[in-house]
């Protein structure tokens, strides 16, 4: 057990490290090539903030988890809306202003209801997390050509001020680039290793697992890059980044597990707490942030509150299950 919390703790540490590094290194590499600012933000960062969620789930899927892998894509979901946009707006209110933010929320939530669709009879085909993936690359697409159009655009003022602050000779980005990817490999594997193997000693489902350690672990980098944006008042990059990883959570990390181990019994939990929880968060997420009749999108103190005590009465309900388990 003490192994096995030990690799807990340093998978997560590394697994936060080499993802940082990954990203700057993949960020920088994109930026010597002579890719656009908004395209490197939109894609390059958003695809990388995402990398632990969709190693650690793949790795998962492999070794015959598919709890795990499920808990940790819907967990990420739930502490990147409620914990991380709620704890950041609750010190500091976040306005939006970019029109690809505005645009990426409502499809947020067409795609957290295409996801519970599928799992809605308890599996996951592969042919369903084959749609997941194409809807995933489709995404990249759509994005891009966004990135594109969007010349002026708000965010992309903040991703060059982020580029020329974290800039460094190619050499060194093209190692962080692969450096990162290898160590977040590693750690992933130490990390899925140690977590089945304190659900088995707890006596508790991987599922249970994915959603409250793994689900934090995996979201630390959304968290450090959207305080940090926050702070510097870089209010679309902190709202885009966790909108984008939420999206590639649900597209690639559960796709990417159901084409590696298709699911033929999903927990019924998943469905009737997990799921409404994703979606719930989504539909606040939403309303607060998108802006109607002329009204400014903008996520305010009292609504960055409500976000953060949804998550925190469901952690609670969570921890609450594994402390009875592990008491029986």
């Amino acid at each position: 057990m003490l192994l096995s919390l030990a690799a807990i703790i340093v998978g997560f540490a590394l697994l936060v490290w080499s993802a940082d590094r990954f990203v700057e290194g993949a960020a920088a590499t994109a930026n010597h090539a002579g890719m656009p600012p908004l395209l490197i933000g939109m894609v390059i960062v958003g695809f990388g903030t995402s990398a632990p969620e969709m190693v650690v789930s793949a790795m998962a899927a492999l070794d015959g988890s598919p709890g795990l892998a499920i808990g940790n894509a819907y967990g990420s979901n739930i502490a990147n809306t409620g914990l991380i946009l709620g704890l950041t707006a609750v010190f500091v209110p976040l306005a939006v202003h970019s029109k690809i933010v505005r645009k990426e929320l409502p499809l947020l939530l067409a795609i957290s209801c295409l996801t519970g669709a599928f799992l809605w009879n308890h599996e996951l085909a592969r042919w369903e997390s084959l749609v997941l993936l194409a809807g995933f690359f489709g995404l990249i697409v759509w994005t891009i050509i966004s990135a594109l159009r969007g010349k002026g655009d708000v965010a992309e003022a903040e991703i060059e001020s982020e580029l020329e602050a974290h800039a460094m000779p190619l050499g060194r980005a093209l190692f962080w680039l692969v450096a990162g990817l290898a160590l977040l490999l590693v750690s992933s594997r130490l990390l899925v290793w140690g977590a089945v193997n304190v659900a088995e000693a707890l006596g508790v489902s991987d599922l249970i697992i994915g959603l409250t350690i793994v689900a934090l672990g995996t979201s630390l980098p959304e968290l450090a890059a959207t305080i940090i944006a926050a702070r510097k008042g870089e209010h679309d990059i902190a709202i885009g980044n966790v909108v984008g990883s939420n999206m590639f959570n649900l597209l690639a990390v559960v796709g990417i597990a159901g084409a590696i181990a298709p699911m033929s019994d999903v927990p019924a939990e998943v469905i009737t707490r997990d799921w409404p929880m994703v979606v719930g968060l989504t539909v606040a997420l939403f309303v607060f942030a998108y802006g109607f009749r002329g009204r400014q999108g903008r996520i305010n103190r009292f609504e960055g509150a409500i976000l953060l005590g949804a998550y925190l009465a469901y952690t609670g309900y969570l921890i609450h299950q594994i402390t009875g388990a592990s008491a029986g």
